[in-house]
């Protein structure tokens, strides 16, 4: 995924401000030191998908690419949580294949365990149960992020470890469902708001860079490249194009790290026909999704929208915050989220790493 290239810009400051608000580095040919070199996801063409207009279109296609597969490897399994993307995907999978949940003590994924489980009785997968905890992420981190040539998503770590077990296990390509949100219209606190374009940046920044960096860079340029009309920005275009990048280069890395390969097969599949906005504002976000998660388990009630949880509020609770120089030392820890420290944390590990390469 990433190579090392003398022809890259070197900007330190750059790239640690756009890890704090993107939690990647969007611009292409700027790195954090000379030799580094990242590399982000780059989606599939529209003329490389194929059009969707109802469950069962979604049902008979993601069914011809499974098949695809099995005709490739022997031993598939699943990244399975207890939304309902991944447990579609579930369905198609050959009875004895390997299913694997993230668990933790902190609790954080006890109601992703229990539904998963009640999956894989359904289909016949074996379940696993992958526990993360402080030390894997101190063990695991330096590694994707030297793949990367960047600090990471706190997912990544935990795909990582969960893709060297299904290797132990012998599973040859791992399922997921990353990109149905995006494509089925389940971002709907993004999605659906009318949003005025300063709003819709305040929204997105994870985390300001101003607030915890002692020589932050403004990001507006990327925004600016979505307004429209003054005031207005096209946040469709930006999250099928930024958010896209960001979340699913997370995957691609992780796996690559472990060097197993992973398949998404909602990423293969685009809507025929324009996302029915009302529908998402009442209620019914990935509508779509839904319906075929009806037409899969009609004995179960559709759960609501379940993203994979990371137990960081737990493990990074009582941290103190960085004190390397790069960072504010008046950070007000107490107001961040856990996944905020995360990156604070990732952000320093990463400068402790590579700053003397």
């Amino acid at each position: 995924m990433s190579t090392i290239s003398s022809l890259n810009k070197a900007d330190k400051d750059f790239c640690l401000s756009s890890y704090i608000a993107f939690r990647y580095i969007w611009k292409d040919g700027t790195d954090f030191y000379p030799g580094f070199r990242h590399s982000n996801y780059k989606a599939l063409s529209m003329a490389e998908r194929t059009g969707v207009k109802t469950a069962a279109d979604i049902d008979r296609e993601i069914q011809k690419q499974v098949d695809a597969l099995y005709a490739r490897y022997e031993q598939i399994g699943i990244l399975l949580s207890g939304g309902m993307d991944s447990a579609n995907l579930a369905a198609y999978l050959k009875p004895g294949s390997h299913a694997y949940t993230f668990t933790s003590e902190t609790g954080v994924f006890n109601a992703d365990a229990e539904r998963a489980r009640t999956y894989c009785r359904k289909f016949g997968l074996r379940h696993h149960l992958i526990e993360i905890t402080f030390e894997d992420y101190k063990r695991y981190t330096p590694i994707v992020m030297s793949r990367k040539w960047a600090p990471v998503h706190s997912i990544e770590p935990q795909i990582y470890k969960a893709a060297l077990l299904a290797k132990q296990d012998g599973v040859e390509c791992i399922l997921v469902g990353e990109s149905a949100d995006l494509i089925f219209g389940g971002m709907d606190k993004l999605i659906a708001p009318e949003w005025t374009f300063d709003a819709f940046a305040e929204r997105y920044t994870f985390l300001e860079p101003s607030l915890v960096l002692s020589a932050p860079v403004a990001q507006d340029e990327l925004f600016e490249r979505y307004r429209i009309d003054g005031n207005r920005i096209d946040h469709m275009r930006f999250m099928d194009e930024v958010f896209a990048i960001e979340s699913s280069s997370s995957y691609l890395n992780a796996f690559g790290a472990a060097e197993l390969p992973y398949y998404d097969p909602y990423a293969r599949l685009v809507m025929s026909e324009p996302l029915d906005m009302e529908r998402v504002r009442n209620g019914e976000p990935k509508y779509l999704v839904r319906e075929l998660y009806a037409m899969k388990y009609p004995e179960l009630e559709i759960p609501f929208k379940i993203p994979m949880p990371r137990p960081v509020d737990a493990i990074f609770r009582d941290w103190k915050g960085p004190v390397r120089r790069e960072f504010r030392q008046d950070i007000p820890m107490e107001r961040l989220t856990g996944n905020q420290k995360w990156q604070l944390w990732c952000a320093e590990q990463f400068l402790e790493i590579f700053s003397a390469s």
